[in-house]
């Protein structure tokens, strides 16, 4: 499964193999450091074909998320791919970025526009000599030669987006500036994501678009996150947890089996892989593989 340093995600997928992929973000202290890199540890022999590190609001993370792409780099087998946001940068600060990542080694990039600096939900600002849109910041890193380009799709389209329709036009810009493939918000439902791709087909953006997964293993912290996209848990999601509300570990087990319910109609769809947002611990990601079948 792994691409070693040398095959881009684009050049892979095209092949035909299947992806899959681990997302961690961050940590603040030392404590939370030691918590991914035992993540990092714990999935590495999982062979992933990327891992992602996001990127703080605002750019507060720039260094640290240039810090751990660049050990990723250097002292695993792993590929990592770097978040960059629009947000609180100028264009000249993200061509610097840009610079320290390729120097580190980091030749993957994921180009979004980022939340807006007052926070989800709040009215998107762009930066003074910044850009505007997540389409300018794919142009901007495709004018490096030694720089490969993903974005963010959404299955229920971007919470700010008019309509389904003009959220596919925008994952087509993206791809016209220089995406090589997309990676989407969490799926709640595979239909979600078939739309999705059928939208995508319909424009002209030809991309592979790789599902993200989330398993519930706590259900108000996970509402909370889907309410921050505009969106809502399916009803039938809620149905099988509620009977699990004052039982923790019931909860947890109900969502990982929800999870690999999912995945498996993720793949049976045709989807290139699965991405997974591991909130830098390793369980419940090895638990879905296990359950998958996917060996190490």
């Amino acid at each position: 499964m792994s691409t070693g340093h040398g095959l881009s995600m684009g050049e892979l997928l095209a092949r035909g193999e299947r992806s899959f992929s681990f997302e961690f973000f961050p940590p603040k202290d030392a404590a939370g450091e030691e918590q991914l890199w035992q993540a990092i540890t714990e999935l590495e022999p999982y062979g992933p074909t990327f891992v992602s590190v996001t990127y703080g609001a605002g750019g507060s993370t720039r260094d640290r998320t240039v810090a751990i792409t660049a050990r990723i780099a250097r002292e695993t087998s792993m590929l990592p791919v770097a978040h960059l946001t629009c947000v609180g940068h100028t264009t000249q600060e993200l061509s610097a970025i840009l610079d320290d990542l390729a120097s580190a080694g980091v030749h993957h990039v994921m180009a979004l526009r980022g939340d807006p600096p007052g926070g989800p939900g709040s009215p998107w600002t762009p930066t003074d000599g910044g850009l505007t849109y997540a389409s300018e910041l794919v142009a901007l890193v495709h004018r490096r030669p030694d720089m490969r380009i993903g974005v963010a799709a959404f299955p229920e389209g971007h919470v700010d987006a008019v309509d389904l329709e003009q959220d596919a036009r925008v994952l087509r810009a993206k791809y016209d500036a220089g995406a090589e493939f997309a990676v989407t918000d969490m799926v709640l439902r595979a239909s979600d994501y078939v739309g999705l791709v059928e939208r995508a087909e319909r424009v002209g953006a030809d991309l592979p678009i790789i599902p993200g997964i989330m398993p519930i293993l706590n259900l108000r912290s996970m509402e909370r996150m889907v309410e921050f996209s505009g969106r809502q848990l399916p009803d039938e999601v809620v149905a099988r947890l509620a009977p699990h509300a004052e039982d923790p570990a019931g909860l947890r087990e109900e969502g990982i089996a929800i999870a690999t319910e999912l995945c498996e109609a993720l793949l049976d769809a045709g989807a290139p892989g699965l991405h997974f947002y591991t909130l830098n611990r390793s369980r419940a990601t090895r638990e879905i593989f296990a359950n998958l079948r996917i060996t190490v």
